[in-house]
């Protein structure tokens, strides 16, 4: 008689799935980087002066918190090409990573605008105008003086994002996107939906290990820079 749990499956799981985790970290980091890029533009509208351009930020921000990722995820998916048909443009042949991008680059964006606002406004408005009146440039005030400060406040709240969007993207074989998770249900299918409990042990354990890796790198970054910070008050 067939066993029901065979742990040896989850060991020989893991090497079948590895090689898959360069989509997931390709998507993901795509998907930081213009959203960190967005989200600092956002994050520039909310602090301006621009009344309609806060409103536009804010708004969006919102809606980005109100709308379920698998939503969004499908909205896009559907969305895109529909909208760019519109002007004649044909995008159902773009590959399904380019739809994923584009869904949590905007979540991510949300997030962002966020974290990058408050770290800003975690910095004293004194130490600019003091800065400034030592001689430094307003560029120069910002580059040695706020943004180090705010980067500090930041680093926590962009790993929680972060580790958000990993976990996030784990939505996105629901479109067809083969990538670490996608790996794990095709694996199951083959099996005929044999030993299903062991491929996806595999996975929660190859998502802890990079989720610990994470923190344990943002931590260090952290302790890093508030090691320098009491470097410079005790001087």
């Amino acid at each position: 008689m067939e066993k029901y749990f065979d742990a040896s499956y989850i060991w020989s799981s893991i090497p079948a799935l590895l090689p898959f985790f360069k989509v997931t970290f390709l998507v993901a980091g795509l998907s930081v980087l213009f959203g960190t890029l967005t989200g600092l533009l956002l994050s520039s509208m909310k602090l301006g002066r621009n009344r309609a351009a806060k409103a536009f930020a804010e708004g969006y921000t919102t809606i980005m918190r109100c709308t379920p990722s698998i939503v969004l995820l499908f909205l896009v998916y559907y969305g895109v090409p529909f909208l760019a048909g519109q002007f004649g443009l044909y995008l159902h042949d773009l590959h399904t990573a380019v739809f994923v991008v584009i869904t949590f680059t905007l979540q991510f964006a949300a997030i962002m605008s966020e974290v990058i606002r408050s770290a800003y406004l975690s910095v004293g408005r004194g130490q600019f105008e003091a800065a400034v009146s030592v001689g430094l440039t307003p560029g120069q005030a910002y580059r040695r003086i706020i943004f180090p400060q705010a980067v500090v406040v930041a680093l926590p709240n962009f790993a929680n994002g972060l580790l958000a969007l990993l976990q996030e993207g784990a939505l996105a074989y629901t479109i067809g996107l083969i990538d670490i998770v996608g790996k794990a249900n095709l694996i199951v299918a083959a099996n005929y939906n044999a030993h299903a409990l062991e491929v996806f042990i595999a996975l929660a354990l190859i998502y802890w290990v990079l989720s610990i890796m994470i923190e344990q790198f943002f931590g260090l970054l952290e302790r890093l820079f508030n090691k320098g910070k009491r470097s410079i008050k005790t001087v």
